[in-house]
C-alpha cells in the first residue's frame, strides 16, 4: 500500500497505537492524537524509530478547538492529511434505570460527538485536497443489542449510521468512509469504563481474552479496507454470525442466542 499521511485520535494506546505502528513501519507520515499527554509522549519515540517525523499532538475529541488545531498543524507541516481515524472512545455498562443522564452525556460527547467533530473539522480539508478517507471506529455493539449497554450501544449505532450517511453524502467529493465494527478484543477500553453492574470488569476481561484477534490483527484488516476503499469492516467471525442471525432469525430465537453468549 502506498505510504500516505494519517492522523489517529486515541492513538497513544490500544487499536489506535496498533494502527500507528503498522503505518509507521510502512513508511507513512503518522500523527497520533490523545488526551493522555503523558502516554502520548511516552510512546511517540517508538513510532519515530520507524518514522522519524512521526508526531504526537495533544487532542481531546470533546473539544472542537483541539481538532481544529490538529488540522492546522498537519496542513502547515504536511500540506494536508489523507486518512483520519476517529478512534477515541469510552465504555459504559449499566441498566437503563441505573445509568445517569450525566453518564449518557459523557459517552455521547466522546463516542458520537467526538467522531462528528473529527468529520466536521477534516471534511473541508479533504474537499480542498480533492480526496480523503475517514475511518470511524464503531463496534459490533452498534449492530447488535447486548443488554445492559444501552448508552454504549446507542453511541456506536449512531457512528455506524453517521458513517453510512457520509458514504453517500461525500462520495462525489472523492471522500471515502470506512466504519469498523469489532467485537470484544484485548484492549484498554475497560480501564476508563463506567459501570453500575458489580463484577462486569471481570466479565469484560474474559470476553476480551477469548478473542482470537488482537489489536494488530484488526489494524491490519483496517489498512486493507482503506486500500480497497471498503465501506464496512466486521473483523470477528462470531460477530458477523450474530449480525446475520439478528437479520434473518425470528427475534425470539436471536434473543435466546444472545443471552446464552452473555452468561
Amino acid at each position: 500500500m502506498k505510504p500516505q499521511r494519517i492522523f489517529i485520535t486515541g492513538g497513544a494506546s490500544g487499536l489506535g497505537f496498533a494502527l500507528a505502528q503498522i503505518c509507521a513501519k510502512g513508511g507513512w507520515q503518522v500523527c497520533i492524537g490523545d488526551r493522555d499527554i503523558e502516554r502520548g509522549e511516552a510512546v511517540i519515540g517508538s513510532l519515530q524509530k520507524w518514522q522519524p517525523k512521526a508526531m504526537f499532538l495533544p487532542c481531546d475529541v470533546t473539544r472542537m478547538s483541539d481538532l481544529e488545531q490538529v488540522a492546522k498543524t498537519l496542513t502547515e507541516k504536511w500540506g494536508g492529511v489523507d486518512v483520519v481515524v476517529n478512534n477515541a472512545g469510552v465504555a459504559q455498562v449499566g441498566k437503563i434505570s441505573d445509568t445517569t443522564l450525566s453518564d449518557w452525556q459523557w459517552i455521547i460527547d466522546i463516542n458520537l460527538l467526538g467522531v462528528v467533530r473529527g468529520c466536521k473539522v477534516f471534511t473541508p480539508l479533504f474537499k480542498q485536497q480533492g480526496s480523503g478517507h475517514f475511518v470511524n471506529i464503531a463496534s459490533m455493539a452498534g449492530l447488535l443489542d447486548v443488554p445492559n449497554m444501552s448508552a454504549y450501544n446507542a453511541t456506536k449505532a449512531a457512528v455506524v449510521s453517521l458513517s453510512e450517511t457520509l458514504q453517500n453524502e461525500l462520495v462525489n467529493d472523492n471522500i471515502h468512509v470506512t466504519v469498523v465494527c469489532p467485537s470484544f478484543f484485548k484492549t484498554n477500553l475497560n480501564q476508563g469504563m463506567r459501570s453500575t453492574i458489580d463484577g462486569i470488569e471481570q466479565k469484560v476481561d474474559k470476553l476480551m481474552s477469548s478473542s482470537k484477534l488482537n489489536a494488530v490483527d484488526i489494524a491490519r484488516l483496517i489498512m486493507k479496507a482503506v486500500d480497497k476503499k471498503k465501506s464496512h469492516v466486521l473483523p470477528h467471525r462470531q460477530g458477523r454470525l450474530a449480525w446475520y442471525m439478528k437479520r434473518w432469525l425470528p427475534r425470539s430465537w436471536y434473543q435466546k442466542l444472545l443471552y446464552s453468549r452473555m452468561k
